[in-house]
């Protein structure tokens, strides 16, 4: 946890994005430093002096998120998490709409084509990158709790 939130800090100093706090004085120095909005001025800045807009970080956000991603174990983990997040859903769902017993043909039908049309976008592209991946994981969670759930009805 500490090497993950040291590693985030630099990342967002090499961006401008972070500031250390400025001491007041010299006892403040034994105090932890929490930031107030009392010492944080923000305001416009045309110049590239080290201050950022917002429009700059949001356009930093996508190479934040690949460095970020670059690690094999955070991509695995990740994605479990879309496949275990697109198995919750499809429990939901399936466990809303079959105990009201009302609009559930039209409910397997919405998830049938949304399914199918996860598949066609994850083959039809030249390069699967990240974000795409876990979308297909999501599928196959969501896919996968469908036949589960299935399976429980026949019992």
């Amino acid at each position: 946890m500490a090497c993950t939130l040291k590693s985030i800090a630099t990342g967002l100093v090499s961006y401008g994005l972070y500031r250390e706090p400025k001491v007041i004085s010299r006892s403040f120095r034994k105090f932890p430093q929490k930031s107030s909005y009392k010492y944080i001025r923000i305001r416009a800045v045309q110049g590239n002096d080290g201050r950022r807009r917002l429009v700059d970080i949001i356009r930093i956000i996508p190479e934040l998120s690949k460095d970020y991603f670059k690690s094999r174990p955070r991509r695995t983990l990740f994605g479990g998490i879309a496949l275990l997040g697109g198995f919750y859903v499809a429990q939901t769902i399936s466990l809303s709409f079959g105990a009201l017993g009302v609009n559930d043909v039209i409910a397997a039908v919405v998830c049938v084509l949304l399914s199918e049309y996860v598949t066609k976008f994850y083959y039809s592209r030249p390069k699967v990158t990240f974000p795409i991946a876990l979308l297909n994981n999501f599928k196959m969670g969501f896919t996968y709790g469908l036949f589960i759930d299935a399976f429980k009805l026949a019992s």
